[in-house]
């Protein structure tokens, strides 16, 4: 396999928490919904990988510190110490665990220098995962194990088809103003929804073509999916073009950002301000 040791350990991890939330989700029991102090819900699969990953994360002979959506609150003059360290969401799209629409994932990032480095995004349901890393490359594996080499669409100059990725609960007025500016340049612009860091995936696999999101996300939403995108070849970016990091600032929300499978394209262009 050409993915780094390191790599393989994190997807096994991945898996391991994917098991967990498939116990709870296929229990048959109701599921229990407590709210956190943000607003956002929290079940008993959230939990359970949570633990099985932390654990996991903490037996590696690295040592590294680890900022999980479902820790206790870790001061921004503890975290900016950190070079390296984990970053993860145990069930990313719990709405969607919620709504048993099978769309949601299990994340994590090693991120470098405020970088997102390696990361493998994990999907319970189907037992695909997405894995990539930078200056290795990114695979789609399969249920049996089998990898394949993932790459994003180039999108030429004269391209007139344009495919939108958009979260089936996020699509604000912001977002509505790009895609009307992408409408101007593209013949046929097709939509479509899609939940949790599925979304970045799809780009990393050539299912589509871009994603913005000008709408309030974690630093431990996008991290690991990020990840792939970019060992994929795609990229992200704020909605300023600049590249998007991680543990730059006290509060762990990410500026608005766009994902783009083809980050050659003139994309800078095509959304400047009229």
């Amino acid at each position: 396999m050409e993915y780094s040791a390191q790599l393989q350990t994190m997807h096994e991890i991945a898996c391991a928490a994917g098991q967990q939330i498939m116990q709870v989700y296929e229990s048959g029991a109701p599921v229990e919904v407590a709210t956190k102090d943000d607003a956002s819900p929290l079940t008993e699969a959230d939990r359970r990988a949570h633990q099985l990953i932390t654990d996991a994360l903490s037996g590696l002979p690295e040592e590294l510190p680890i900022l999980s959506e479902e820790s206790e609150s870790i001061s921004y003059d503890e975290r900016s110490e950190w070079q390296t360290y984990w970053l993860v969401d145990p069930l990313d799209g719990t709405k969607e665990f919620i709504s048993r629409n099978g769309e949601f994932t299990v994340n994590i990032a090693l991120i470098d220098n405020g970088i997102a480095r390696a990361g493998v995004v994990h999907v319970p349901v189907s037992g695909f995962s997405y894995v990539g890393e930078l200056g290795y490359g990114a695979w789609k594996i399969q249920p049996d194990g089998a990898a394949e080499r993932i790459f994003p669409t180039t999108l030429t100059p004269d391209h007139q088809c344009l495919r939108v990725v958009a979260s089936r609960s996020h699509l604000g007025e912001r977002e509505q103003q790009i895609v009307a500016r992408l409408r101007e340049r593209f013949e046929d612009l097709e939509m479509i929804n899609m939940g949790s860091s599925l979304k970045f995936c799809l780009l990393a696999e050539g299912g589509a073509d871009f994603y913005p999101r000008l709408a309030p996300t974690s630093e431990w939403d996008t991290a690991a999916a990020h990840a792939v995108l970019r060992a994929a070849g795609g990229d992200v970016v704020t909605s300023d073009f600049l590249p998007l990091r991680y543990n730059q600032k006290a509060e762990l929300l990410n500026p608005y950002f766009m994902a783009m499978a083809d980050a050659s394209f003139d994309w800078r262009e095509i959304l400047k301000q009229p």
